[in-house]
């Protein structure tokens, strides 16, 4: 088991309590990045558990997020009991990485990724993630960055540097996101590219200083972002492919379990956006007004810009041609192929405009973003 890390300074960043709205909740979960909250009384006795996939099933079933965190927890959760040290009074209770390993393998019909520990009185006093056990493996996964495009609405910044290449923080957008690729466990990675191609290109070279291979994809000429995927050599495992001005913790491995597990041919990551009208809104019936609903807000899930698709997908896409990646989405629905949602709830930023490239300079400056 990996021994050297700080098992007080993780449970601070996951412990919170079971009253904390799912709102409130979801960008602990985030900062955390751990993908679980333990859900704890003032004596941090655990009373359940919420994953990153507790929060987005309840996206999907429509859960209002003011309400509690415990509503969507798992109050029965798998946890190990510590064993205390008599060679070492006073240290954590111990549990052996094979016996954390036996746990997290076999006590469902799924592998569990995150373990607490707790002691005789139900208190936590660790909580053991898998990637402490054993390293990550790799994803099985190329990816794909959209990067053609020319960034006209954040003009001036974009006249002479692609949007992916515009700076947060001390490295280009796009360098954050092939460090999070590689992190996840991909290894190749394909950008398309046709605005001022050569600065992507003179800035990452072959991709070695990154620790992955990449290959550039010129488009002659625009092709949308879905029509460039048809220039790509035959893939052999399944494609991520990213739009290239996006800002996203989004787990990989968590969408790569979830496409697998639905058996997907196309799953698009979708972004939970509510939007307040400022008028009463009239429910009518003919001339017959049946209810009026004052300043309603409703919800909508959006595209965020993250689709992982199986290669038999490219043969609904025509060659030469432009084709975007919600035309690619009709035609597999209309053919009556698979495509399913998967809700982010990690941070998530799209880059349009100019007012979203300062948040995402405020996020950096505010740590959102980590370093």
């Amino acid at each position: 088991m990996v021994q050297a890390r700080d098992i007080e300074d993780r449970l601070k960043k996951v412990v919170i309590s079971p009253e904390l709205s799912i709102a409130d909740a979801i960008p602990v979960l985030d900062r955390a990045g751990w993908g679980v909250l333990l859900l704890c009384d003032a004596q941090r006795k655990l009373l359940g558990v919420v994953t990153d996939g507790d929060v987005r099933r309840a996206v999907m079933r429509g859960i209002s997020f003011d309400q509690p965190c415990l509503s969507i927890a798992s109050t029965q959760p798998i946890v190990a009991y510590a064993k205390a040290s008599a060679e070492m009074p006073g240290a954590a209770p111990a549990i052996s990485a094979a016996d954390a390993l036996q746990i997290m393998d076999h006590s469902h019909s799924f592998l569990v990724n995150q373990l607490p520990v707790v002691d005789e009185q139900g208190q936590v006093v660790d909580l053991i993630m898998r990637s402490d056990l054993v390293a990550q493996s790799d994803l099985g996964v190329s990816a794909v960055i959209m990067a053609g495009g020319f960034g006209k609405r954040l003009q001036p910044l974009t006249e002479d540097l692609p949007k992916p290449m515009l700076p947060v923080g001390d490295r280009p957008l796009m360098e954050r996101m092939i460090e999070h690729l590689r992190q996840s466990g991909i290894q190749q990675v394909n950008i398309t590219t046709h605005y001022l191609s050569e600065k992507i290109a003179e800035h990452f070279g072959d991709g070695d200083a990154w620790g992955v291979k990449i290959n550039y994809v010129t488009e002659d000429r625009p092709l949308g972002t879905a029509g460039a995927l048809n220039l790509l050599p035959n893939p052999d495992q399944p494609l991520l492919v990213v739009n290239g001005d996006i800002l996203t913790n989004l787990d990989f491995r968590a969408l790569m379990a979830y496409h697998q597990k639905n058996g997907a041919d196309l799953t698009v990551a979708v972004r939970q956006y509510s939007l307040q009208v400022p008028y009463g809104v009239l429910e009518c019936e003919g001339v017959r007004v049946l209810q009026v609903r004052e300043k309603p807000r409703y919800t909508f899930l959006v595209n965020a810009g993250v689709y992982l698709l199986q290669p038999a997908v490219l043969a609904y896409i025509p060659s030469g041609q432009r084709f975007d990646m919600t035309d690619l989405i009709e035609s597999l629905i209309q053919a009556g192929r698979l495509v399913c949602n998967f809700p982010i709830v990690e941070y998530w930023l799209d880059i349009g405009q100019l007012e979203d490239y300062q948040q995402a300079k405020k996020d950096m400056e505010s740590g959102r973003l980590g370093s």
